[in-house]
C-alpha cells in the first residue's frame, strides 16, 4: 500500500509588485484562482507515481485540480476541500500600510501563523486536527485502492506527513517544496 503526496504546479498568477496587506488578500485570491503553468517535462518520480496510482485525490483548490490533470487525466480523481492549504492569518494593524512582494507578505504571515498567531484564521492545531482527518481518510483510500496519489499544497502535505508517520507509515523524512515533487 502507497501514498503519495504531490505538491501542485507552479501558479499562472506571475504579479510579484510590491502591495500592502490588504491587497495581499485579494492576491490570495487570484492565486487560488489560477491555475497552473503546464510543463514540457515533469519529475519522472511524479509521473511514475500519478500513473500507477488507482487513485488521485486533489483539493478543491484550481491550482491543485489542474495539476493532477495535467499529470494523468485519466486516472479516477476525487477533490475534497479537506486536502486545502493552510491559511495566512489576517495581518496585525501595525503592518497595514508597509508595502511588500506577496512572496514576502506570505513567509511573515506563515512565521507568525508558526508562532501561534492566527487572527481570522485556522490556526496551527486546528489544521493538525485536519491533518490527521486528511491522513486518516488517505488511509481509508489506500485501504481500498492500494496505491493512491493526493496533489495538495506545500504546508498541508508537510501536516499530513507528520501525521502519517505518527500513525507507522513510513517515507521521506523530509515532503519536497518544489513544484511537481
Amino acid at each position: 500500500m502507497e501514498i503519495s503526496l504531490i505538491r501542485h504546479g507552479k501558479s499562472q498568477l506571475i504579479e510579484n509588485d510590491r502591495i500592502a496587506f490588504a491587497d495581499f488578500k485579494k492576491w490570495v485570491e487570484k492565486y487560488d484562482f489560477n491555475g497552473v503553468f503546464e510543463e514540457s517535462v515533469y519529475p519522472v518520480g511524479t509521473i511514475e507515481k500519478v500513473t500507477a496510482a488507482k487513485l488521485v485525490i486533489t483539493s478543491d483548490l484550481k491550482r491543485s485540480v489542474v495539476s493532477a490533470k495535467l499529470l494523468n487525466s485519466k486516472t479516477k480523481t476525487i477533490s475534497d476541500s479537506l486536502f486545502r492549504e493552510t491559511e495566512l492569518p489576517a495581518s496585525p494593524r501595525i503592518l497595514l500600510n508597509i508595502k511588500l512582494k506577496p512572496n514576502t507578505w506570505a513567509v511573515i504571515l506563515r512565521l507568525l501563523w508558526f508562532s501561534g498567531y492566527s487572527n481570522q484564521c485556522e490556526s496551527l492545531s486546528q489544521a493538525r486536527l485536519r491533518a490527521k482527518k486528511a491522513a486518516q481518510q488517505l488511509i481509508d483510500h489506500t485501504n481500498e485502492h492500494k496505491s493512491i496519489v493526493l496533489v495538495g499544497h506545500g504546508f498541508f502535505n508537510m501536516l499530513i506527513t507528520k501525521e502519517l508517520k505518527k500513525m507507522g507509515w513510513k517515507g521521506r523524512t523530509r515532503t519536497g517544496a518544489k513544484h511537481w515533487n
